[in-house]
């Protein structure tokens, strides 16, 4: 199995939201991770990014959650055009594993109708609450027609331990990571925004952005468990992790 990571766009918001402290004014730019695995059975994306008219006109798709969080990014960076990077097309995925339904994460599984799309059953339900828009959850981003909402808990993607998806709650009710286990590179863990940045799990904090303080600082607690254990945590927005990353063409094997 090969694993191809790649970029999903990139924003500008206050640094406060992920680093306690910083001054209100302070801006930071993070990259957004996604995750390409080509496995045997079918080639599976992990998250999806934003959509790419977001880099043109964010607040045409997005609303005043423009103002929060701002795309820098030109259309060539998102995941969909990423993948030929990868040799591979929209219609070449077969499964879009949603780690969340925030927009920055699932921006563009409206490309990919062909494939199954995976999202924790109280991730979709909470995206389809009354105040789903209120929380950060864009119907026009999620509310596809291929959308499964089955997923309760663990789930073995293909049944032989390569792609484990694991429900981590904290940053979203139903936040998802998935633990991959690759042959030569050994195992990594895709964490998203259960950690977005290093710090959080270096400092055990939760980000700003956080629905449930308590829940997330266990995801944090489990994620560095995880890392002591010898898997490579992946985070969602670290940019100085990002830069030292082989991303792109290159790959993980």
């Amino acid at each position: 199995m090969k694993m191809h990571l790649l970029s999903g766009g990139r924003l500008r918001l206050r640094r406060s939201v992920y680093y306690p402290g910083a001054p209100r004014e302070e801006t930071i730019e993070l990259p957004i991770s996604c995750a390409l695995l080509k496995h045997p059975q079918g080639n599976v994306l992990f998250d999806t990014g934003c959509h790419p008219s977001v880099s043109v006109d964010a607040e045409a798709r997005w609303g005043t959650m423009a103002r929060v969080m701002v795309p820098v990014f030109t259309a060539e960076d998102s995941v969909v055009h990423q993948l030929k990077l990868a040799s591979l097309g929209p219609d070449d995925i077969d499964v879009v594993i949603c780690s969340h339904l925030h927009p920055d994460h699932c921006g563009c599984n409206v490309f990919f109708p062909k494939a199954a799309v995976l999202a924790q059953a109280s991730e979709v339900a909470a995206a389809r609450a009354e105040n789903g828009p209120a929380q950060g959850y864009l119907p026009i981003e999620w509310d596809h027609p291929n959308l499964l909402d089955g997923v309760e808990g663990q789930r073995d993607v293909f049944g032989d331990g390569r792609i484990t998806l694991l429900p981590m709650p904290g940053h979203t009710p139903g936040m998802m990571i998935a633990h991959v286990v690759l042959d030569r590179d050994g195992p990594f863990v895709l964490a998203s925004d259960a950690a977005a940045v290093r710090a959080h799990i270096d400092q055990r904090y939760a980000p700003r952005n956080t629905w449930n303080t308590e829940l997330a600082l266990a995801a944090i607690e489990e994620l560095a468990r995880m890392e002591q254990g010898g898997a490579t945590i992946l985070l969602g927005h670290d940019d100085a992790q990002w830069r030292s990353l082989r991303t792109g063409a290159a790959h993980y094997e």
